[in-house]
Parts: structure tokens; sequence; C-alpha cells
């Protein structure tokens, strides 16, 4: 029920959603001759458009999600490596005989990176489907697993888990199947601007880890003013950070992560 909630919430709240059904809303009410509040609607719709679509405003809730955790100082090799899902396509990438990523792909590339590096550790994969239905053996850990594998990680050292559909699971089911010792060190490979909301999720299921950011898509905090090459570049900005930011508040009010913000 949960990941059906947030689905339909996620949707609802999509910036770049919400300000075309206001700007649609606002031409219906000047078919209906309501002239003064159509025009403020998409006025409204327009404005919002050009401010986080061609202005650098785009940049600072990403920035502030991205600069919370920096990235670690690894004095000694990790017990494991856990990668959560997203960068690659499970609809896609079985419709075209391919595996396709998306651009989270650097969650992929660096543990393939980290694989190599800690040649002892163990690689963890976590990941069922984003979408609605069975996606049979389409699921996101499977296809990583491929991808890896074709980067010359070895099959036998890669660990999975296909159950989880949101970040509350990926962490539960990590935990029930890596089963951490005290004193193991988990690094957790996942999106700079997801990293909050999912180590806050593995710490409320008791599951210590290290946080990994990759995948940054702004400058950080000390270099705000880069504008979007296009409007459609700062929106989709904009979506991802409200994503985050109402993950956050939905799974601090649901229990699914101990604090509202989670910190290093």
């Amino acid at each position: 029920m949960f990941f059906v909630i947030s689905k339909l919430v996620g949707f609802a709240t999509t910036p770049s959603t919400a300000i075309f059904l206001l700007g649609l809303l606002g031409v219906v009410l000047l078919v209906f001759r309501r002239r003064r509040s159509g025009i403020a609607l998409c006025v409204t719709s327009i404005v919002l458009t050009l401010a986080l679509g061609l202005t650098p405003l785009a940049n600072v809730p990403q920035a502030i999600l991205e600069d919370r955790f920096p990235q670690p100082v690894i004095t000694e090799p990790p017990t494991g490596v856990i990668m959560l899902g997203g960068p690659v396509d499970v609809d896609l990438s079985p419709a075209r005989k391919t595996i396709t990523v998306n651009d989270a792909a650097e969650r992929v590339t660096e543990t393939a990176v980290l694989a190599v590096r800690y040649p002892e550790a163990r690689i963890f994969l976590s990941g069922g489907s984003g979408h609605f239905g069975d996606p049979g053996e389409n699921t996101e850990s499977a296809l990583t697993k491929k991808l890896l594998v074709q980067l010359g990680i070895p099959a036998d050292r890669i660990e999975m888990e296909e159950k989880s559909r949101t970040t509350a699971e990926n962490a539960r089911f990590s935990l029930e199947t890596l089963k951490p010792k005290p004193g193991e060190r988990w690094l957790l490979v996942t999106s700079a601007s997801h990293m909050p909301r999912s180590v806050g999720a593995y710490r409320a299921v008791g599951f210590d880890v290290i946080p990994y950011p990759v995948d940054y898509r702004t400058y950080g905090m000390g270099r705000l003013m880069i504008f979007p090459e296009s409007v459609a570049d700062g929106l989709q900005l904009v979506d991802v950070a409200a994503h985050e930011w109402i993950g956050l508040v939905g799974y601090w009010l649901t229990g699914k992560s101990n604090s509202l913000f989670p910190a290093p």
C-alpha cells in the first residue's frame, strides 16, 4: 500500500506536472469566460516555468541534498558495497534486448570501480522494480548484475535481492539478507540527492552504513549561479529535488526514517 500511495503522491506533486495543470486550468477558465482567473493562472504557470526552468533557482534544493553527505574517507577495505537500484530501465532494456541505463548510471560504474579497488569486498545489489506489476526476470538487480559482469566483475561476487520497490524496502531487505555483524563496514552507493533519505531508511532498520554518494547534478551550494541549458533541464532538476524532499517528509512522518533530514 505504501508503494502505491508513494507513486500517486509522487505524480501529483511533481512540479513540472503541477505547473502544466495550472496553465491548463487557466485555459479552461478562459474558455468559460472567467477571464481574470484564467489569465492569472496562465501567467502564474508561465512565470513558474521560466523561473524554475531558465534560472539557477532550480539548483538550490538539489544542491542542499547533494551537499548533505560528503564523499567518505575510506581508511580500510570495506566489508561490502550496497548499490541501490534505479540506474537501469527495466522496461526499455528487455524491449531493446540490451541493458539500457539512465542518468543514474554512475551508481553502476562506481560500484564496478569499488569492486576492482577492493577485491575482497562483497557486492550487493538491492532493487526489484519501481513499477506496478511483476517484472519477471527483468528486475533492477538482475539487469544490473548482467551489466557488472559485462564490465568484468565476476558473477560469483555479486549478491542481490529482487523484492524491494521503495527505499524503505531496500533498507529492510538489505538487513534481512546481509545480516550485518558488529564492526562490519558497508558502503552505500546511491545518487547524492537520494542519499539523505536512503541513510535515514537504513538507520531506521538498524543498519549502519557508510554513505558513498555519486551521480551529482549540481556544482554544490558554493556555485549556484549555473543556468540550465534548457527549460526541460531546469524543470527536471526541480522534479528530482521535489521527489526527494517530499520523500524525506513522508518517510519521517511514517517512521521509515529516523530523522527528517539525516546528517553525517
